[in-house]
């Protein structure tokens, strides 16, 4: 016959404490294969509320010193909190936003001049060979990487390979890229003399900067696009507030014009450049 025991430790909570022990019992019904025996445990049902003492009897039944309507409500509360998001980790989020959208934004400015100065103007420049790649045992590389390219004058380059035996394989490259320049190789080094531009010629270049200047907005675009988008996930989690967000998009705006303008000016500079004769 199963004997129950009530703890004389009394069921603690900082909501309603009480002096005595609960008079009323709750069993739970379990196995056990033991003698008369009973082991302590605490149950803990949210992170502030109260702990229940509870006591296994040598029949296996579990008692628990408490109110059974306590438990359920508060454990129904605890599915239902949500916390919020503490003012350091809200900005904490907008600033990792801001700083991950500066940073692509800079990339695309470099990677829209590095398009840029791969367009030759009247004058030498090495970064004119940025683009060309050369097919070294059996890969593609930069050119750059396997030669040193300098100028010797305004109107010529000058390619030494720091391997000779890439000689041939860097001519070929050059010959069948569109710069639009004929080779010398002497079997030490390949020099590049730049023939003048026709005003075709010119009308061609203006084109092809003026597109990739387009290209790169698109791209400062795609990144204030992304950025939002982030933003919009964070506010409906909640770690995000409607005002943050709003200035959050605010600041977008404002760094995407920003980045607009530099293209802008290094688009009229290269045009500037390919206008002079």
């Amino acid at each position: 016959m199963a004997t129950s025991f009530c703890p004389t430790t009394p069921v603690r909570s900082i909501l309603q404490p009480q002096q005595n022990p609960p008079k009323s019992l709750l069993f739970l019904r379990g196995s056990c294969n033991g003698g008369p025996d009973f082991v302590k445990c605490r149950l803990s049902t949210y992170s502030w509320s109260m702990a229940v003492s509870c006591s296994k009897i040598a029949n296996g039944a579990a008692g628990f010193c408490g109110k059974p309507n306590v438990l359920r409500k508060l454990l129904q509360r605890r599915r239902g909190v949500v916390r919020a998001a503490t003012i350091e980790e809200i900005e904490a989020q907008k600033s990792l936003i801001e700083k991950d959208s500066k940073g692509r934004m800079e990339k695309t400015i470099d990677t829209v001049r590095s398009n840029f100065n791969s367009i030759r103007t009247g004058r030498s420049n090495p970064a004119m060979l940025d683009k060309i790649e050369v097919e070294y045992y059996g890969s593609p590389v930069s050119l750059k990487s396997i030669a040193q390219i300098s100028t010797p004058d305004a109107s010529s380059l000058l390619v030494q390979p720091y391997d000779k035996s890439s000689l041939k394989a860097i001519e070929k490259a050059i010959v069948g890229s569109d710069l639009g320049m004929t080779p010398n190789n002497d079997g030490e080094v390949i020099r590049l003399t730049l023939p003048q531009l026709t005003s075709e010629r010119r009308k061609e270049f203006l084109k092809i900067v003026a597109k990739l200047a387009e290209e790169g907005k698109v791209a400062l675009r795609n990144i204030r696009r992304d950025a939002l988008k982030a933003c919009e996930k964070l506010e409906k989690e909640k770690k995000l507030s409607e005002d943050i967000a709003k200035d959050l998009s605010s600041d977008l705006q404002k760094l995407t014009d920003e980045y607009m303008k530099k293209i802008d000016a290094i688009y009229k500079q290269k045009e500037k450049e390919l206008l002079k004769v």
